[in-house]
């Protein structure tokens, strides 16, 4: 019979040992976060959004995300209304930049819809702008019909994915 050398117990030791690590189960249940603590993420703690995050722009302004009609570039009241929020604590949150998407529905060409992704996006910049929010500190992108929210060929997919959304970093 062969002995085992000294290298190869350590071997089959390490192996033993590694592969009873990873045996075990998480805890079904995780201890509370401690009092006062952020999560970076969200933009939350124990007592409600941080002030200048992600999270306190969608408190404050009520959404991200205005809609636009088919083949339009053009704001209704509802989203002046919201552009007039957004633009609120933009102001009073001045060190604040973000980046204002343009999309559109399935429907036209990729060029067509990049182009009125854009026109969508800048129609909110403007707006913005309007209202006293720096235009340096807003950045506008179209993605055309490249990230749609709504999957489907239908009314109601295409109207969730015609819109401009005001993107305010996370963290």
């Amino acid at each position: 019979m062969k002995t085992l050398s000294p290298a190869m117990i350590m071997l089959v030791s390490a192996s033993a040992l590694a592969l009873s690590a990873c045996s075990r189960n998480a805890p079904e249940d995780l201890p509370p976060p401690p009092v006062g603590t952020t999560d970076a993420d969200s933009g939350f703690d124990n007592s409600g959004p941080m002030p200048g995050s992600r999270a306190d722009f969608i408190a404050q302004a009520g959404s991200d995300t205005i809609y636009f009609e088919t083949d339009s570039y053009d704001l209704d009241p509802e989203d002046r209304a919201l552009l007039d929020a957004q633009a609120r604590w933009l102001v009073a949150n001045p060190g604040v930049r973000v980046t204002i998407e343009g999309h559109c529905d399935e429907r036209g060409t990729r060029e067509y819809n990049l182009a009125l992704g854009e026109r969508r996006a800048n129609s909110a910049k403007n707006y913005l702008a309007a209202r006293g929010v720096d235009a340096g500190r807003m950045t506008v992108i179209s993605y055309g019909k490249e990230q749609p929210v709504a999957l489907g060929s239908n009314a109601q997919a295409w109207a969730q994915n015609r819109r401009a959304v005001t993107v305010v970093p996370v963290g």
